[in-house]
């Protein structure tokens, strides 16, 4: 029989089980989330004269956990309209309602003794057969059922959500003595499929296999600093983007999540890992219990690594930690000659190797940092793990590594690595010298666009399971690619489709992508059924290089500006005019020109966590590549019959004009951005690929037809441009926006008006097409423009607000 999760019961509503039961009300799920019942009224409850009886006091702390969880910033919630998915209830009055719910997941305090009693609770209500497991970031999942009955055991187990649920990919399984292989098999599919997660089975050791790894990095690099005498700048710069690390990098992370929680597992693996070779390494160092003696704990406190310091002028500055003195102080620099070695390098993989040669204290750094880390990795397998690929995959997914430890260890070389670690004075494990000492020179190779790695007890290399339903571009760009240029490749994906993939930086979208695109859509149509425009980027496309517009602007070369914005509106209706299906994947962010691309292809399927909107308002000029054109159609195509065909139109000029963007897939939708009924949302961005081709391949099976090109977009000509224009007089009068940022507008509000007709008309896309262009050029010689082009260049932004 299979198993189907249909309704979900949280048990526990702080901050995790909040943040988790909104994580399945994204992908649909109906949930139940369930906290204690008050002992005490507040305040305000007895001014109101409520009693303890009362329903709404009954249900205060779940409902007032939820609520915050919903205002906060990140938003834990796909839609808000999501948020209705939730039921809310109390573990005394609605415990039995657990009876229907297919997954019972507990999220209550990190203690032993109080999840047992919780158990013992739910035991008594639950269905035989449901799924049941603890979110916990270390507690030994053997212990906690004990005195459980078997079908309880059976259908147990560890699910460790990283925070924020809905953001951090890792999903930790880990089983208890007696969890059925069927439970643990269903967990692993359900977390990848339908939760979007990269889901790890873990052994049940203490802090199962992310935080023992990450924890222990951090806390190497707290005692590295003080030993190589080095600032918490040093660090940072060293251990963030040029690593493929997150931007925080490493102490300012640890004040975003807060060092008393880095403190709890450390302390934690200190206690329960006494044979672990590095067990000093997790004793805290003085400048920490310092820090937790003074409650600078980082964000939540105000201060900790770093403190951002207001002066009476209402400026304010960040202000860094001397550990030395461990008195605040300004910020230094951090440069370093190994790192501008790697300036040009934009793969972060080769850049591994220019790091460990460095001359400097950089590359001193590195070769004691990774040093220690593989050192430390490859004495946890068979501890932790058996497969060492659950050890990378934990670390990109819980901690945001662009690599995992063997895998920068593969970039390093095998033989550098273990050299590396000899100099460190580390003792190698002998499954390594057994890896150095065979033909087998990596941990990980790919063969037939599948990764293999090396399978220790079987001393060869296996496939990684769970691939089939995945495309990884890497692993077949140069053994498909059909064609390619400075900034684009086409691969092949098989089954008669070609996937686009800018690679450009940040993937912009310039000349040579726009000439990539128009060679592969002239390879498609004569030798495959449909086209994917894909990357496997940090984003799908940051928008328009800005650093063109802004050449062709400051020479006044505006006939090449004109063919260029032209080339690119071509561009985008080649997308829509073609000959055979072509289907956009956008991820994180697809902004401007890669939201216009978007809009044009005749399928979308976006990745969940998906942040796109037309924001060119913000560098002075109006959505040029077809997006204010769109945007415009899209409003004629909802005009109804008595509707306030203004009110539409209104809406979607609103949009371009506050320069929305969405926050996630989901709301794309409310912003006309994507449509409802066409294009998709997928959780998986690993399955994404895969979706958008099956989309593709099924429109082209299914008979697709080149479509007619649309000749009776309505436009309301005077009655939405008077009313657009008393609308920006009001606003600038107002002293809401600029007179710059109401000439943007009022130029915006002739195009969607389609000019200044005496009455409502129907017109061609190419007619809004031109008027949208020389819109954009005419702002383009605005010396306002091109100051907000200069700022941005200088700034490496991308065409954004």
């Amino acid at each position: 029989m299979k198993r189907r999760i249909k309704k979900v019961a949280v048990v526990g509503s702080g901050i995790m089980g909040s943040g988790i039961a909104c994580h399945f009300a994204n992908i649909g799920v109906e949930v139940l989330l369930l906290d204690i019942v008050p002992k005490e009224l507040t305040d305000k409850e007895q001014k109101q004269g409520k009693k303890l009886e009362d329903v709404s006091v009954r249900n205060r702390i779940v409902n007032d956990a939820l609520t915050s969880s919903l205002k906060s910033n990140p938003s834990p919630i796909y839609h808000k309209d999501f948020a209705k998915r939730i039921e809310t209830g109390n573990l005394e009055d609605d415990i039995s309602k657990i009876k229907d719910a297919d997954w019972i997941i507990e999220v209550v305090v990190e203690r032993l003794d109080i999840k047992k009693q919780v158990f013992e609770n739910l035991e008594k209500h639950r269905t035989p057969g449901t799924l049941i497991s603890s979110n916990t970031s270390g507690i030994p999942i053997k212990f906690m059922t004990e005195g459980r009955s078997d079908d309880f055991k059976k259908h147990f187990c560890g699910t460790h959500f990283f925070n924020p649920p809905r953001y951090l990919k890792l999903l930790e399984i880990i089983p208890g003595p007696d969890t059925s292989s069927e439970v643990l098999d269903f967990l692993n599919t359900y977390g990848e499929k339908f939760l979007g997660k990269t889901t790890v089975v873990a052994k049940d050791t203490p802090a199962f296999i992310g935080n023992r790894i990450g924890i222990f990095s951090i806390m190497s690099l707290f005692h590295m600093v003080k030993d190589m005498d080095m600032t918490i700048e040093e660090v940072d710069k060293l251990t963030g983007p040029v690593i493929g690390r997150p931007k925080s990098a490493t102490f300012r992370t640890v004040d975003v999540v807060g060092l008393d929680t880095l403190v709890h597992v450390a302390n934690g693996l200190y206690d329960n890992v006494p044979n672990d070779e590095r067990h000093d390494l997790f004793k805290l160092p003085d400048f920490i219990e310092h820090m937790m003696k003074e409650k600078w704990l980082g964000s939540k406190t105000g201060q900790g690594f770093y403190k951002k310091v207001k002066h009476d002028d209402g400026s304010s500055e960040i202000k860094s930690l001397d550990l030395d003195s461990l008195d605040y102080r300004d910020k230094k620099s951090a440069k370093f000659d190994t790192l501008e070695k790697t300036k040009s390098v934009d793969i972060v993989a080769d850049r591994f190797p220019i790091l460990v040669d460095g001359k400097d204290k950089a590359g001193e750094f590195y070769r004691k940092n990774f040093a220690a880390l593989f050192a430390y990795v490859q004495h946890r397998i068979p501890e932790i793990t058996d497969a060492l690929y659950k050890i990378d995959d934990a670390m990109k997914a819980g901690f945001g590594w662009q690599h995992g430890p063997f895998q920068i260890w593969d970039a390093i070389g095998l033989e550098k690595g273990i050299q590396l670690m000899k100099d460190e004075g580390y003792e190698i494990a002998d499954w390594v010298k057994a890896l150095s000492e065979s033909n087998e020179k990596s941990f990980y190779h790919i063969k037939s666009g599948k990764t293999y790695f090396y399978d220790i007890d079987k001393k060869e290399h296996a496939k990684i399971p769970g691939q089939d339903a995945f495309i990884i571009l890497d692993n077949i760009r140069e053994s498909h690619e059909v064609f390619s240029n400075k900034d684009l490749v086409a691969e092949d994906l098989g089954d008669g489709i070609l996937n686009i993939e800018f690679r450009s930086k940040m993937n912009s979208i310039g000349g040579d992508v726009l000439n990539g695109i128009n060679t592969a859509m002239d390879i498609a149509e004569k030798d495959y059924d449909g086209v994917v425009i894909s990357n496997t980027g940090d984003n799908f496309s940051v928008g328009a290089n800005i650093g063109m517009i802004f050449m062709f602007a400051v020479e006044q070369e505006y006939e090449e500006l004109n063919g260029a914005i032209k080339y690119f509106q071509d561009t985008m209706m080649r997308m829509r005019y073609s000959s055979i299906p072509t289907v956009a994947a956008p991820h994180q962010m697809a902004l401007g020109g890669g939201c216009e691309l978007s809009m044009h292809a005749d399928k979308v399927v976006a990745h969940a966590e998906t942040y796109i909107g037309l924001v060119e308002f913000g560098v002075g000029v109006i959505p040029g590549g077809g997006g204010s054109k769109e945007m415009t159609r899209r409003a004629a195509m909802t005009f109804q019959k008595d509707d306030v065909e203004l009110n539409r139109l209104r809406e979607n000029f609103l949009t371009i004009g506050m320069a929305k963007v969405a926050k996630s897939a989901h709301e794309a939708f409310d912003l006309n951005i994507f449509e409802r009924g066409k294009d998709m949302v997928v959780v998986s961005r690993d399955r994404q690929l895969a979706v958008a081709k099956e989309q593709a391949r099924l429109m082209a099976q299914n008979g697709y037809t080149q479509p007619v090109k649309t000749n009776d977009i309505k436009v309301l000509g005077r009655q939405a441009l008077g009313a657009f224009l008393v609308g920006t007089d009001q606003m600038k009068a107002g002293k809401y926006i600029s007179e710059h940022d109401q000439k943007i507008a009022n130029k915006l509000a002739y195009v969607m008006s389609g000019g200044d007709l005496s009455e409502a008309n129907h017109v061609s896309e190419q007619y809004l097409l031109d008027l949208e262009r020389e819109a954009f050029l005419s702002l383009c010689g605005e010396r306002k423009t091109l100051e907000r082009l200069q700022h941005m260049i200088k700034k490496g932004k991308p065409l954004r607000n």
